[in-house]
């Protein structure tokens, strides 16, 4: 069905019914208090459906229900090879529902619906199969003794998990946290953004399809005071957080004043993108340049929304990039000819049009800055670039989650390094150049925690993600998740070395 155009995407959109309550110990149920919220289609404006408010009390349940299912063992105990079969199972489900994952998230928070049926539910199943094949990979360790001891050291479980996502990649960043989670044998409640919970809802479902025990999976959505409680909460042996620095840093001061819970961050990114004069390929750079920025309406955290170029080149660059940006289109997110979507909610709406103003204060405005409407609706920005503007401008301070780009021109390397550097975040950053000495020069130099050469925000189920700073700790993909979401236990023996 990837070929399906807008009647074909839209008459399945008129068929879709989300669920819409609590998932809690494998079944639906609505809020203890019964309060709901709307979740609003950011192109159209429209309510899409009611949907479970949970708070306090809804937190409670869920966590009761992951204890519940961790103690008995069910998952925790389970066999190596039994737990991988039901997690490559849930991968084999996703793709076999990715028309419905990728509409639910195009619906609920406006990406363009042909990029995520290509790229993230693909890209989530990819994240689910990786961790669930990982199972029977990860092997304990022997430390080195004398003789007469054997000190095991075995990863363990951490017990019940809360998982935080965001609303920019709800589906693929719900099993960033789920993968490496579950296949640790743990429990999970999971917390989805309020402005996009439909797919974390049929994920969980689709999981219990897959196998997975009643309690292992529970899902609350609500808005902030279930995220309090789930930080709070002194059942809660690990919390994993994907969202802005400034709530990251609640959940690090909710962990100090409960129980002291392992807490790991992925939070903001201001990536800076370094173009040098000797980049081989102009029309690339560009091109990826406009990727970096204007992808998913620039709603990313890695986001290459600071481009570094030198004086040399940065005329000619800056004309490709904006030829390019003129050439995006805002429109129906459902519509396979439209190549930007909608900007998440009308709050983050205003926060966008605001930087965007306050660039216009700062720096030469090139190209966009307008709002834009599709059939009189919706919240769409254009592509929008600024040059110019002073490193302490607030468009080259402040995450902006939108599609702005502010250029900067450097002389030389060490300009480019230092304006680099000069961020609170240190999540992301890539490096143009045909110069195999200034790669590896410049590459240990960036203070972030990827740095893609050649391209832009390089990842992959293989590698590590995160950074540095006021971006957080801790790592999401590879294997070294599991370091987030398990702990090392030692063994001590003490035997008869001789008979």
């Amino acid at each position: 069905m990837g070929d399906l155009d807008l009647a074909g995407w839209t008459r399945l959109a008129e068929g879709l019914k989300p669920r819409t309550e609590l998932y809690l110990d494998g079944g639906f149920e609505p809020a203890a208090a019964g309060a709901t919220f709307e979740s609003v289609n950011p192109a159209t404006e429209g309510v899409l459906a009611e949907v479970a408010d949970g708070g306090e009390a809804d937190v409670e349940r869920a966590v009761a229900s992951a204890r519940r299912a961790f103690d008995a063992g069910a998952w925790s105990r389970r066999a190596p090879e039994e737990r991988k079969a039901v997690m490559v199972r849930l991968a084999e489900l996703m793709r076999a529902h990715a028309e419905e994952l990728a509409l639910l998230d195009s619906l609920d928070m406006g990406k363009l619906v042909a990029e995520a049926f290509a790229l993230d539910v693909p890209g989530a199943a990819a994240v689910i199969q990786f961790y669930g094949e990982a199972i029977d990979k990860v092997y304990d360790e022997v430390a080195p003794t004398g003789p007469g001891d054997l000190a095991l050291v075995r990863r363990e479980p951490m017990g019940v998990v809360g998982a935080v996502v965001p609303w920019n990649f709800p589906l693929d960043l719900a099993t960033w946290k789920l993968g490496p989670a579950l296949a640790a044998g743990n429990s999970v409640v999971l917390k989805p953004a309020e402005q996009s919970p439909l797919s974390a809802l049929r994920l969980a479902e689709l999981a219990s399809e897959a196998g997975l025990p009643d309690g292992v999976l529970n899902v609350v959505t609500g808005g902030p005071a279930a995220g309090r409680a789930l930080g709070l909460h002194c059942d809660v042996d690990c919390l994993l957080f994907t969202g802005s620095s400034e709530v990251g840093g609640l959940f690090l001061q909710y962990a100090g004043r409960s129980n002291l819970k392992h807490v790991s961050l992925e939070c903001g990114g201001k990536s800076p993108n370094l173009v040098f004069d000797d980049v081989a390929d102009l029309d690339a750079a560009a091109e990826a340049a406009c990727l970096g920025i204007f992808f998913n309406q620039g709603q990313v955290c890695s986001a290459n929304s600071r481009l570094l170029v030198q004086e040399g080149i940065a005329d000619e660059l800056v004309e490709r990039i904006v030829a390019r940006a003129r050439a995006i289109r805002p429109g129906n997110p459902l519509d396979p000819e439209s190549t930007m979507g909608a900007i998440v909610s009308g709050e983050q709406l205003e926060r966008v049009m605001e930087m965007v103003d306050r660039g216009r204060a700062e720096a030469e405005l090139v190209t966009g800055g307008g709002q834009v409407r599709v059939d009189g609706r919706g919240f769409f920005v254009e592509p929008t670039v600024f040059s110019g503007a002073a490193a302490e401008a607030t468009i080259n301070r402040e995450e902006i989650f939108g599609p702005v780009l502010s250029v900067t021109r450097f002389r030389d390397e060490a300009e480019a390094v230092a304006l680099a550097n000069d961020s609170r975040y240190g999540l992301a950053a890539s490096l143009w150049t045909s110069n195999l000495d200034r790669a590896a020069r410049v590459a240990p130099r960036l203070e972030v925690g990827t740095v893609s050469v050649n391209t832009v925000d390089a990842l992959s189920p293989q590698t590590p993600f995160g950074g540095r700073r006021m971006t957080g700790s801790g790592r999401d993909l590879s294997l070294h998740a599991l370091d987030n979401v398990s702990f090392l236990k030692t063994t001590w023996i003490r035997y008869a070395a001789e008979p």
